[in-house]
Order: C-alpha cells, then structure tokens, then sequence
C-alpha cells in the first residue's frame, strides 16, 4: 500500500557534506551522531548511505538505536551509546563490542558485573561533569573511578574521557563554556596523576567542533551538520563572514513529499476547513494535501505555513488537520489532481527550507525534523 506522504534522501548531497567535514576538521576523526531516528532521516536508510560515504563510527542516544543501527552496518563500523542503556542490556552491548557512556556509579556497577557475566570487557567511555549539569562524574570521584579501574582490568576497558557543552551555539553562553573547557582539561589531569588514562577524548558537538578548535582532541561527535544544517544562524554567520563567502557549503539531503489530494472551488463568504479561522473574501481554489500534524505538518502552521505545487508558493489557509492540508492553488495555473507537493524541499527556483517552519511554528530545526514519524517512507535517491 502507498502512504500518502514520503521522505527522499539524497545521497549525493550527502557525500558532499561528509567531503566538506572531512576537509573542514582536518579529518579529525567524526563520529555520525544518528539519534532520534537520525535526526528524522531514518537510522536505517541515513546510516547505510552514511557508511557508504565511508563513516565508520556511530552515536545513538540509547540501546534500542544501538541495536537498529548494528543491523544495518558492517562488523567493523563502532557503535556508541551516549544515554540510555538499561542493565538488562548491558550483556548485549558488552557481547557486541558496543561502547556505552557511564556517568555514575550505578552503571559502572552494573558493567562490572554483566562483564564477568558475558567474560569480556566492557567498552567505556567516562563522562564527567563540567557544568552541563545533566549527566556525568563529579570530578572529586575521579580517584574513586580510577580506583575501580584499576580493580577491573579484565571487565572494564577505559575507552573514553568525555563531556558535553552547554550551548556552545551561542555567545551568550561564552563564560560557561569557558569554564567547562577549564574543568574538563583538570579533569583530564587529575585522572592521568591518579594512574590511569583512556584510549580517546572527545568533547565537542557541531557547535563546539566549530568554535573550540582546542578541543577536538581525538574524535569530534557531529550531528545536525551532517544532515546539511548548521547548528544556529549565529554559527553559519561567523562561518561566512570567515571564509569571505555568501552561500553555506552543507547541503540539505532531506525532502519532504506529498501530492494534491482533491481540488475544490470556495466561493466567497465561506469559512475554510475547521472552524472560522479561515474567511474567503473572494472565490478561491484550494487543494488538499494528504499531510496533517499527525505526520508532523505542525498545526501552528495553520494560516501561516506554505507548500510548493508547480514550482510554486501555496499558502495554507485554515486549520492544518491531523492528516491534511488545505492550500490556496487561486494564483497557480493547471493544477491536477496528483501533482507533487512540496513541503520540504525545492521545485524549480523555490524552495521550503526546514528553518522556515522553525521561524513559523516556534520549533528549531532539531525538533521538527525528529518529529517526522518513522513511518513515513524514506528514499534513498
């Protein structure tokens, strides 16, 4: 059966981005950051492009991701869970050689004892606390942790040392950052006096991997630049006005597909769809898109977002339903039922970009692309 709705992925764009990363970063080693469903691209179709493009390293926020991706990667591509994992999963994850973040005792605990239970070493990696306030050691345990390493060298394997900043995004949070860049670099000598060291650091997101050069250390965890989007306006801004250019050299690999449903002609004094959010002064042509909030076409959108329909702008007038749109066609010539309609994506010189809903509907680009249900079909093209 046909969905009503589908999402294309572009490979070629694609390899275009990891080109420019690869360049940019002075092929520092990037992991893919794919969780939520690879920002709402598909873990499983965004991954088998990616590995393509040559990416062999993979972060997903919890166990379930970790398993969706093993499944569609090769044997020697690395799997790291940067959030949740229960310990009923950690045997699994200990067996696969996937590598987990530990930001307690609790869990380091736990590897402990799944290690013994599975007969192999767990894969690690530390996260400390260094103002994000979320997870992550408090470094006054530092000498504890290295204690319990020393203890378990046949359960426990000192993979990584990490961190997360805390809006490095945005210079209204330079001081905090700041200071977190100067915890971390204690905590990396504090653990290196009390005896031991890991096998990698890494500290940095797309934000930070662009502004904290000094902290790249060993591998750098991208994510929404990958997908061709920069991680604020404030951040793309500082990168043009750099390198003296006017256009972003990340591509956009995501579109966003519908078709024209139905065709109705509204005379005037009529109100549109639910309610009277929506008055025809005039006789007006509207076509039904077969998208609602349902499939994740916001419903603030309603009266304020648009659709591309023959290689032009359809505002939405009314109410956006749970699964459809009504689109104002009055200005736009021969429209026929089944043509393509754009909600994200390009038609000839137009385009609807994933900011646009952002500015219209009040979510960020991260938000509305993992809102995209993983049922919708994606296509690699």
């Amino acid at each position: 059966m046909m969905k009503s709705t589908h999402i294309k992925l572009s490979k070629n764009a694609l390899q275009s981005n990891w080109d420019f990363l690869r360049e940019y970063f002075n092929d520092t080693k990037i992991s893919a950051v794919v969780k939520g469903n690879a920002y709402g691209h598909g873990i499983e179709e965004y991954v088998a492009m990616a590995e393509d493009c040559g990416v062999n390293h993979f972060s997903v926020f919890n166990a379930e991701e970790a398993a969706r991706v093993q499944k569609t990667v090769s044997s020697a591509t690395t799997i790291m869970i940067m959030g949740a994992i229960e310990d009923s999963d950690l045997e699994w994850a200990i067996a696969n050689d996937i590598e987990f973040y530990v930001f307690n005792m609790e869990r380091l605990t736990a590897a402990i004892k799944a290690a013994k239970q599975v007969g192999k070493e767990a894969l690690v990696h530390i996260e400390i606390e260094t103002g994000m306030y979320r997870t992550g050691f408090e470094p006054a345990m530092i000498t504890q942790l290295a204690d319990v390493f020393k203890a378990n060298t046949d359960t426990l394997i000192f993979k990584g040392l990490c961190m997360h900043f805390a809006g490095a995004e945005s210079i209204t949070n330079y001081f905090r950052v700041k200071k977190q860049k100067i915890n971390f670099k204690r905590a990396i000598k504090q653990f290196k006096n009390a005896g031991i060291q890991p096998q990698m650091i890494h500290t940095c997101c797309s934000a930070a991997a662009v502004r904290l050069t000094d902290m790249h250390y060993d591998m750098i965890r991208i994510g929404i630049m990958q997908y061709g989007f920069w991680p604020s306006p404030e951040i793309l801004i500082e990168y043009l006005n750099k390198y003296k250019t006017v256009k972003s050299p990340l591509r956009r690999i995501i579109s966003w597909e519908s078709k024209v449903m139905s065709l109705k002609t509204v005379p005037p004094g009529e109100f549109i769809g639910y309610g009277s959010s929506y008055f025809a002064h005039q006789e007006i042509e509207v076509a039904v898109v077969p998208v609602g909030y349902a499939h994740g076409f916001s419903r603030s959108l309603s009266n304020t977002g648009h659709v591309l329909i023959n290689k032009m702008r359809a505002p939405v007038v009314g109410t956006v339903n749970m699964n459809c749109v009504i689109a104002d066609v009055t200005n736009i010539p021969n429209v026929e039922i089944n043509d393509k309609v754009t909600l994200i994506g390009e038609q000839g010189n137009q385009e609807i970009t994933v900011a646009s809903f952002g500015e219209l509907s009040s979510q960020l680009n991260y938000e509305l692309l993992t809102r995209l249900p993983m049922d919708i079909p994606r296509f690699v093209v």
